[in-house]
Order: C-alpha cells, then sequence, then structure tokens
C-alpha cells in the first residue's frame, strides 16, 4: 500500500508539472493567435538617417561553413561606410586559414578579424570583446552556420521605433529541413518556438529571448544590461532577462526570415539540446527570485515562470515514466484501486494540449494544405516520442543547471552537407565515442519494451500507450545515437 502511494505520489506529481506547463503553452498559443490577425501591421518607421551597424559573427572551428558565412555577410545590402563586419574566431584548426583567405576576396569591405587563443568565456567571452572595439550602434549577431538574408539589417533596423527598443529577433528557418527524419522533426520543434512561444510571448508583452543569432541589438541595451556573462551556458538568455527586467523592450518579427543549419546526426542534436536545457536551468536559478520580487506584471511572471523552467518538463516526464514502472507491478494484482486508470489517463491531458501547440505551429509554417495535414499525422507522434526518449539526457542537463554544477560550452558542430565538401562519415568534428548515457537510453528500450509485454499478458493497459510511446522513443533515440558515431 504504501510503496503504491510513494509511485502514485512521483507520477501524479510530473503529470501535474506537465499539464501546468501545458496549460502556460495554451495560453502562449491563445496569444499567438490573436497576433496572427496583427502581424502585419508594423510597428516599425522609416530610417531617415542609417546608423552604424556591427556585424558579429563569432567562430570556433567552423571548417565546413565559414567561408559560407563570410560570402552572405559580404552581400548584406548596407552602406559600406556605415558598415563593420567583425570576425571573432576563437578556432585551433584550418578555419583559420580558411577566413585569412576568404577576407583576401572583400578587401573594399571593412572586415575586423579578431582572433583569440584561449577562448575565456567561450562565445559570450568573444561577444564581450568584439563589442569593447565594435564601431557600430548596433550589434547583428550571426552563428557560422546561417546565411543572412541581405536584406536583414534594412528589415530590422526599423523597428528600433522607439529608444527603449532594445533588441529584435527574427525567425530562424531551415536549410535542410528536407535532408533526413531528424531534420524534419528539429524543423517541427524549432517552429514551435519560433511561431507559438516567441509571438505568443511577445504579442502580450511578456519576456522573450534573443536566441543567440540572427538578432540585433542597441549596444547601450547590452552594456546597460550589464554585458555579455558566461556563469550560464545560455549567455543568449542570460542578457535577455537582464536587459528586459531593467526595462529594454524587445520585439519580435516571424515575418523576416533567418536560414540555418540543422544539425544531421543525434550526436550533435544532443550536444545542443544539453546546452540549451542547462544553460536555461542556470538563468532560472539566476535570474527568477528576483523576477518575482520585481514590480512586473503577473502575465510577464508566470510566462517567467514557464520559459525559465521549460526544460524541467523533461524531469517531470522522466520521472513519471520511471514511476510508471513500480505502479504497473503494484497494479498486476490490486483491484481496490477503481478509479486510478481513469485519473492517470485524465493526466495525459496535458500532452494532448502540447501537442495541440506543435501541431498549430507546424500548419502555420507548412501552410494549412492537405499535405501539411497528412504530414503531421506522422511527424506529431514520432517527435513527441523522441521527446521523450530524450528525457534522461535532458534531465541530466537539466539537474546540473539546476545544481550549480559548471560544464565548458560545447558548440554544436556544423556539417554543410549540401555542398558536398566532404561526406558525413568522414567530418572531422563528427563524435566517435558513445556516453553512458546512451547506452541507459538502450537499456530504457528494453525496459519499456519488456512492460509492454507484461501489461499485455497481466491484461493491464492503464499505462501502455505511455510505456508504447516511450519503448519507441527510447529505441529511436538509441538507434540514431548510436549511427552518430
Amino acid at each position: 500500500m504504501h510503496s503504491f502511494y510513494f509511485f502514485a505520489s512521483l507520477y501524479f506529481a510530473g503529470m501535474l508539472f506537465v499539464f501546468l506547463y501545458s496549460l502556460a503553452q495554451g495560453h502562449l498559443l491563445f496569444h499567438f493567435l490573436k497576433a496572427l490577425k496583427k502581424q502585419n501591421q508594423a510597428s516599425s518607421t522609416e530610417i531617415k538617417t542609417l546608423p552604424k551597424v556591427t556585424v558579429q559573427l563569432p567562430i570556433y572551428n567552423e571548417q565546413y561553413v565559414v567561408e559560407r558565412l563570410i560570402d552572405a555577410a559580404a552581400q548584406l545590402n548596407y552602406p559600406r561606410e556605415l558598415l563593420e563586419i567583425q570576425i571573432l574566431d576563437d578556432s585551433t584548426d584550418q578555419t583559420v586559414d580558411l577566413i585569412q583567405n576568404k577576407l583576401k576576396q572583400y578587401p573594399q569591405l571593412n572586415f575586423t578579424y579578431l582572433h583569440r587563443v584561449d577562448r575565456v568565456g567561450y562565445k559570450a567571452g568573444a561577444l564581450r570583446e568584439g563589442l569593447a572595439s565594435a564601431h557600430g550602434e548596433f550589434i547583428a549577431i550571426f552563428d557560422a552556420d546561417f546565411v543572412p538574408d541581405p536584406q536583414f539589417l534594412l528589415k530590422t533596423l526599423p523597428y528600433f521605433s522607439s529608444p527603449d527598443i532594445g533588441m529584435v529577433q527574427t525567425r530562424w528557418t531551415h536549410l535542410n529541413r528536407p535532408y533526413s527524419m531528424l531534420t524534419q522533426l528539429q524543423a517541427f520543434a524549432l517552429d514551435a518556438h519560433f511561431f507559438v512561444e516567441q509571438l505568443g510571448r511577445n504579442h502580450q508583452g511578456a519576456f522573450i529571448n534573443f536566441n543567440g543569432t540572427a538578432g540585433i541589438w542597441r549596444k547601450s541595451c547590452i552594456l546597460d544590461a550589464g554585458n555579455w556573462q558566461d556563469d550560464t551556458l545560455t549567455e543568449d538568455l542570460d542578457l535577455s532577462y537582464r536587459a528586459q527586467r531593467k526595462g529594454w523592450k524587445f520585439v519580435y518579427r516571424p515575418e523576416v526570415e533567418s536560414p540555418a543549419e540543422l544539425p544531421p546526426i543525434l550526436s550533435a542534436v544532443k550536444s545542443q539540446q544539453f546546452r540549451w536545457n542547462k544553460g536555461g536551468a542556470e538563468c532560472a536559478v539566476k535570474h527568477i527570485r528576483q523576477v518575482l520580487r520585481e514590480p512586473h506584471g503577473w502575465r510577464v511572471k508566470l510566462h517567467a515562470l514557464a520559459h525559465l523552467f521549460n526544460s524541467t518538463v523533461f524531469v517531470a516526464i522522466f520521472l513519471s515514466s520511471l514511476s510508471s514502472i513500480g505502479l504497473t507491478w503494484l497494479l498486476r494484482e490490486e483491484h481496490t484501486y477503481t478509479y486510478f486508470p481513469i485519473i492517470a489517463g485524465l493526466s495525459m491531458l496535458g500532452f494532448v494540449m502540447v501537442a495541440g501547440v506543435y501541431m498549430m505551429a507546424y500548419l502555420q509554417a507548412q501552410g494549412f494544405t492537405w499535405t501539411s495535414f497528412t504530414n503531421v499525422i506522422w511527424k506529431l507522434p514520432l517527435f513527441l516520442c523522441v521527446s521523450m526518449g530524450l528525457s534522461l539526457h535532458n534531465t541530466q542537463a537539466v539537474l546540473e543547471g539546476l545544481t550549480g554544477k559548471k560544464s565548458p560550452f560545447i558548440r554544436t558542430p556544423k556539417f554543410n552537407l549540401e555542398a558536398n565538401l566532404v561526406p558525413l562519415h568522414s567530418n572531422v568534428y563528427r563524435w566517435r565515442a558513445l556516453p553512458v548515457s546512451t547506452w541507459m537510453e538502450g537499456i530504457l528500450f528494453m525496459v519499456f519494451a519488456g512492460m509492454l509485454v507484461f501489461g499485455l499478458i497481466q491484461g493491464s493497459y492503464v499505462f501502455l500507450p505511455l510505456h508504447g510511446i516511450l519503448c519507441l522513443g527510447f529505441g529511436l533515440v538509441f538507434l540514431y545515437s548510436f549511427q552518430s558515431r
């Protein structure tokens, strides 16, 4: 009896967190739908005098994409005398030579090359050092895997219509969306963030985040907010909260597209996910007390809670998943918990609401066509399976962030497979070793496969759908991780 209540408490605590998270997502969806009616009503003003702009390109060992990035930056449509392009290079491989050779092709442009050998502060440190010598009133930032729109500056600068607007963020699009099922599922997830979450928060005046790239800052905003800091793995989220807490306003424009590459292998996806989830948890610890104490509106505070702790949903899912194993075993001979299956079924409503958010984002990105409706039928459940299969990996990241364990900034490797520079298996940035967590994901696949068989034999169907999703999710994550070597 005591064991049952213990596992039931863990299960429902996790599911309650998922449900509360889904309510926040549902509220964002509501404001997203309202914002769609106004998205063509630009709040920009015509620029009479163009300001000086610095474009920062932080780079670390990017031999497959750095030339493409420089070529794209050179095509930015802006007066040359008002444009400075900083290459913030921390590379230790042949990327250094590639940059030097490529810059010789653009002697007429104001490229500034800054090379560091110590990587102090990682990306935040590079941006901070570049800012110290930047001449621009505005600072645009692009990661190495992006291909900036030539009209990017002319499209974004008009939205700095008020002196209290500190940052304008644009929407990521995906150069290699159709490359594989993995890239399609990543695009599926990112579309939800860049449509429903960013637009839904911005529409109601809640805090949004600079996404680390494809955005442009007012330099005085960065300095007023305390400059780039490297005490978290998500320096972009950290600066975003520091700036908005001081009263700066952010603008999100989904119609301004910034194309980028999606990681084609799961090891690279996991590296990215680990950094985002751990850094998000670190920012939660750093900011949430102050946000709740400061005189922000209730919407700002509630969505800040959901925003900063959104990665904790993986801990809740993993906790509920493990406790469902114990509950299945205890329920095999216990028939007194008549209403438990009904309550357990209702607890899954949170997943239904979250699924609705992702479905709307996908249809908004791809268009409300028959093909899109057909594709979402298989992409949505597959996305949910893989997301739950990543719960172990992401739980580790979140717990490290919440407990203050420090780790280095591991950048996501870029591949540029479309350029046919080298085949995937020959890519020098591809990791070969499998971490212990990957083998644990394989074990969890077998455990939940066993729970499926056990449930069918025992006639215990309460957790059969959940265990089916977990079995497929952990199995796919293990398989793709193994193929990433």
